[in-house]
């Protein structure tokens, strides 16, 4: 079984919700202007579940997760299991409220990667799969091309004004119901890359004081409703 999980993936220096075992990537700007174009994405409040042929796993791949909230997602994973191949799809899954609850969701489980054996493909290949599977890709904020001839202070300007918009899906506070920012950004390399270069590819924005969940989250979790039933629903 292939245990790799998704690496650690390095905050921007300006990213305020960092916490004392995260790593920061100072030497980002270097990396993004070897860049052809990179992406901006939203951030999505929920857990990295991957999708393989041996099944749904959560951050851990010592064995596939049983949590009742990607029972839902596992039913998914049975019609696509062999289909797969070597193909491993990564994904937010929001159908559990963490920190933030989203009022105009369309589904539970949102693709921000794939990796193909010792490689993670690039965004056009990611989108591809993810529509030959019928799963929707991350909300997309921003395209840049040839990154690395604006100024660096033009790009952190661009990260942190998209950071303080609310999100694509109408994010909430869930202990108020009043309308907050999205959780933060992800900034990608567009291109394709080697497995092991995740942390010269790929960048995020995270908003302070993020996590408002604690350890004991799980035994009071909540589904979260979809856009259509969300009235009907109490946060």
């Amino acid at each position: 079984m292939d245990a790799r999980k998704y690496g650690r993936t390095g905050h921007f220096p300006f990213s305020p919700g960092t916490t004392s075992d995260d790593r920061i990537q100072y030497q980002y700007w270097s990396h993004i202007q070897k860049m052809e174009a990179l992406i901006h994405t939203e951030k999505l409040d929920g857990e990295n579940n991957c999708l393989n042929r041996y099944g749904v796993f959560a951050r851990s791949h010592a064995a596939p997760t049983t949590s009742p909230w990607t029972s839902r997602l596992r039913q998914q994973w049975a019609l696509m299991k062999n289909d797969l191949g070597d193909l491993e799809l990564f994904g937010e899954n929001l159908y559990a409220i963490h920190s933030i609850a989203y009022r105009k969701l369309e589904q539970y489980y949102y693709v921000f990667a794939v990796r193909s054996l010792d490689r993670w493909l690039s965004w056009e290949e990611v989108v591809f799969y993810a529509g030959a599977f019928d799963l929707p890709v991350v909300p997309v904020l921003d395209i840049i091309g040839a990154p690395g001839k604006q100024h660096e202070a033009d790009f952190s300007e661009t990260v942190l004004r998209l950071s303080q918009e609310n999100s694509v899906f109408d994010a909430v506070d869930p202990a108020t119901g009043k309308s907050c920012t999205r959780e933060g950004i992800v900034t990608r390399n567009t291109a394709g890359f080697d497995v092991n270069a995740l942390g010269e590819n790929v960048f995020k924005y995270v908003r302070k004081g993020h996590v408002q969940t604690d350890v004991h989250w799980t035994r009071n979790w909540r589904r979260a409703p979809l856009h259509y039933e969300y009235k009907k629903e109490t946060l």
